[in-house]
């Protein structure tokens, strides 16, 4: 049994606005399971595929007081093509942002709901991962995320060290999974979450059981109305374990 990353989950006062910005930013589509919620994919997707991780915008009373653990990081091809998305976000409501970056050669901004995310210079590495290049999660110790993420996924591991773990799908498709070590400590619930999913066939119970196994904690919520199932993986941070498909 194995899981993929499938989607993320970003928490938002107005989802359907939000969504549209993501949907703009990233040339997607926008889809709907119902008030509350706004699905975004690229145009001619067939969910799941591994090249691309899809983004569910979901409503949500709680408001941003800190840096997100998880972020987008967006890919360009020129110094030109970074210039000109930058320039494009910012006229979708985008704005600069500043978390203590210093002069880096990527452009820190935030969402209209005040969600970070980068712009990167280009980087071969990034040169066919679609418009999303990596997603991106602060943490304390990347080894450790590594072994638990890399036991949880049939992702492939790239590169390991003490500083920075990134993974990709095994097919080499779509964006890149990347832990980055950061000195901030998780506060609160994340306001963007990854999501994974098992394969068709696969037994919801004994997939989680397995991840407790690897080091998932369960995160003490009633969960008898969602058919879904939340865990939080060894550094805290809240993931959703989607029913088999």
């Amino acid at each position: 049994m194995a899981t993929r990353l499938v989607q993320i989950t970003m928490k938002a006062h107005d989802d359907s606005a939000l969504g549209r910005f993501w949907a703009d930013a990233l040339g997607w589509g926008v889809d709907s399971e119902g008030p509350g919620v706004t699905n975004l994919e690229p145009v001619g997707f067939s969910y799941p595929d591994p090249v691309a991780v899809c983004i569910d915008v979901v409503a949500g009373p709680e408001p941003k007081t800190v840096k997100n653990r998880a972020h987008l990081d967006l890919a360009t091809t020129s110094t030109a093509h970074q210039a000109e998305l930058v320039a494009r976000l910012q006229g979708l409501g985008a704005t600069l942002a500043d978390v203590g970056q210093g002069k880096v050669p990527w452009t820190v901004m935030a969402d209209p709901e005040g969600n970070e995310f980068c712009v990167l210079e280009p980087r071969p590495v990034y040169r066919d991962t679609g418009p999303i290049a990596a997603v991106v999660v602060d943490c304390a110790d990347p080894r450790e995320m590594a072994r638990f993420w890399g036991g949880a996924m049939d992702w492939t591991l790239h590169q390991v060290t003490d500083d920075l773990a990134t993974m990709r799908s095994a097919q080499g498709v779509g964006p890149y999974l990347e832990f980055i070590r950061t000195p901030d400590r998780k506060s609160g619930w994340n306001r963007v979450h990854l999501d994974v999913r098992p394969y068709p066939g696969d037994d919801l119970a004994a997939e989680a059981a397995r991840l407790r196994a690897l080091g998932a904690t369960d995160p003490g919520i009633d969960q008898s109305a969602i058919p879904w199932t939340v865990l939080v993986d060894p550094e805290g941070n809240e993931f959703c374990l989607l029913t088999p498909r």
